[in-house]
């Protein structure tokens, strides 16, 4: 069994270890899904426009498709930074920002949780603007298209419009349930059809959230040497 390590990164940021491509549910009918995937490999290699804005649903995986793309940049060298923006609302965005624009890849997660904030909005317009200047490369993602996104500054609209735009497509609930399944097999876990069909009933639809209480079960399936059935689900999991 694989129990969760992050890696920790400056800002007191960390990556989940198994936020990867290759973990990335996009199943025959998820095609679109597995070419944002391929888009952002060669945006990573540096064979695609430099600049891509995700957007999607809560729980349709664009935290992990961030975080992948970490990983991968990592693996070919790359300095990176990733940043949740719902968490970072106490920092003061104009020194948060300070020294990205040397970096390989930056990618700004949540950036719904911020739109409407004048001193936000100018930060990340400068950020792209030097981070683009250097040659260097932005990922970001939002609940919204850019045209849709509550943003006060219209020319930073104008700017995450000039790159590529991904829509990430939620998966229903057969490919939830499937997602979860692959994600039990590679942390050594059997998981049923049956009491997966019951996770995924009884808890939230969003995939963070079912990929979480998977990895609750891990630890506790390890700690007392249980397989994962129906009623050892509901005693970990308070159901």
């Amino acid at each position: 069994m694989v129990t969760y390590a992050p890696r920790q990164l400056s800002l007191g940021v960390s990556l989940n270890d198994d936020a990867t491509f290759d973990n990335f549910y996009a199943p025959a009918s998820q095609h679109h899904n597995a070419l944002v995937v391929d888009g952002l490999r060669r945006q990573v290699e540096g064979k695609a426009e430099a600049f891509v804005y995700l957007w999607g649903a809560p729980g349709a995986g664009l935290t992990h498709l961030l975080q992948a793309s970490c990983h991968y940049a990592q693996t070919l060298g790359q300095s990176i930074q990733y940043l949740p923006l719902r968490d970072m609302a106490g920092y003061a965005p104009a020194e948060l920002f300070v020294g990205l624009e040397a970096l390989d890849l930056v990618c700004l997660d949540c950036l719904t949780s911020i739109a409407g904030r004048g001193d936000w909005e100018l930060a990340i317009f400068n950020l792209y603007n030097a981070l683009r200047d250097g040659g260097k490369k932005l990922l970001v993602a939002a609940e919204q298209s850019p045209r849709e996104l509550p943003l006060q500054l219209e020319d930073l609209r104008s700017r995450l419009q000039w790159g590529v735009t991904y829509q990430v497509h939620s998966l229903s609930d057969e490919d939830k349930q499937q997602a979860l399944q692959k994600r039990a097999r590679a942390r050594g876990l059997e998981l049923n059809d049956e009491v997966a069909q019951f996770i995924i009933q009884r808890l939230p639809r969003d995939t963070n959230e079912l990929f979480c209480q998977l990895q609750r079960l891990d630890q506790a399936s390890l700690a007392e040497q249980r397989k994962l059935t129906i009623p050892f689900v509901k005693k970990v999991l308070s159901l």
